[in-house]
C-alpha cells in the first residue's frame, strides 16, 4: 500500500480519485507545500502553513481544514508511509468545476498529500543563466507557490540540454531571480545577499530562516555581480546546495565554502 492523505482520508493511492474537472489538473489553479520530514516529523510545519494559507487568500481559494487537522493529517501520513526522513507535498486546488477560467461561486477544494522517502544527498550544483525563460517579477504569482512550475520546467530543460545541474532565472528586468526550485544567495564583496521577492523570487521558508542566519541583505543582483560572487548556494526547504560552476565559469575556489556549511548546520 502507498498511502495518501485525500480530502479527511487516509486511503491507498491506487484508490485515490481526483476529478477529472479539477481545475488544478486542467488550469494549474491551486498551490502547493514541499515539507521536509525529520525524524517522522514535518518540518517548519508552521511558517508552510502560513505561506499556503497565505497563497489561497490572494487566490481566494477556501482551505477547509484548520493548521490542527492538517498537522494530524500529515503526522499520519508519515508514521504510516514510514517515513523517518524524507518529505511530504500539500497540495490545494480549487476543485472540480465547469469548463472556463471563471472560477464556480461555490468551490469545492481539493486537497491532497503524499509522501516520499529521502533521496540520496544532491553534489555541489554546475548551473547555467536560463535563457528560454524568466521570472515575471511583475505577477503576484511569482511570490506564490502555484500548481503552474512551466518556467521552471523549461529552464531545468535547458540546464539538461547543457550539461548543468540546474538553472538560474533572470527576470523581466535581466536581474537574478532564483533557480529553478530553490533561493539565490551569493558573497559578493564579502556580504551575503539575496534578491528580493520583488525581483521574482519565491517567499522560501529556508530562504527566511537563511536570511536571520547569515545577516544577508536583500537587494537586487545583477548578472556582472553574480560574477564577481565567491559563493554560490541554493537553498530550499529539503536542500542547502553549494554552486561551484556559472556558464562553465568557476564560483570562487570552484568548491563549497563557508556559507554553505553554516547553512548545513
Amino acid at each position: 500500500m502507498t498511502p495518501v492523505w485525500l480530502d479527511g482520508a487516509l486511503l491507498d493511492a491506487a484508490a485515490a480519485r481526483i476529478d477529472p474537472a479539477d481545475r488544478g489538473f486542467l488550469l494549474g489553479d491551486g498551490l502547493f507545500e514541499t515539507i521536509r520530514v525529520l525524524d517522522g516529523r514535518p518540518d517548519r510545519l508552521a511558517a508552510h502553513l502560513a505561506r499556503l494559507r497565505a497563497g489561497a487568500a490572494v487566490l481566494e481559494i477556501p482551505l477547509p481544514y484548520g493548521d490542527d487537522a492538517l498537522a494530524s493529517a500529515l503526522a499520519g501520513l508519515a508514521g504510516a508511509a514510514r517515513i523517518g526522513s524524507g518529505s511530504l507535498r500539500l497540495t490545494l486546488t480549487r476543485g472540480p468545476g465547469p469548463r472556463g477560467l471563471l472560477p464556480p461561486g461555490t468551490p469545492r477544494p481539493t486537497v491532497l498529500a503524499t509522501a516520499a522517502p529521502a533521496g540520496p544527498s544532491l553534489p555541489p550544483a554546475r548551473v547555467v543563466v536560463a535563457t528560454v525563460t524568466r521570472r515575471n517579477e511583475r505577477s503576484p504569482l511569482s511570490r506564490l507557490k502555484t500548481l503552474n512550475y512551466l518556467d521552471g520546467v523549461m529552464a531545468r530543460q535547458e540546464a539538461a540540454r547543457r550539461g548543468a545541474d540546474d538553472a538560474l532565472m533572470l527576470n523581466g528586468a535581466g536581474r537574478l531571480a532564483e533557480a529553478t526550485a530553490a533561493n539565490l544567495f551569493a558573497v559578493i564583496d564579502g556580504r551575503p545577499v539575496t534578491p528580493p521577492v520583488e525581483e521574482g523570487a519565491l517567499p522560501g521558508i529556508a530562504r527566511a530562516e537563511a536570511i536571520a542566519r547569515l545577516g544577508a541583505v536583500e537587494r537586487p543582483v545583477a548578472l556582472s555581480d553574480l560574477a564577481r560572487a565567491t559563493e554560490i548556494v541554493l537553498t530550499s526547504s529539503l536542500s542547502i546546495r553549494p554552486v561551484v560552476a556559472v556558464d562553465g565559469r568557476p564560483v570562487g575556489d570552484g568548491g563549497p565554502g563557508s556559507m554553505a556549511a553554516a547553512l548545513a548546520t
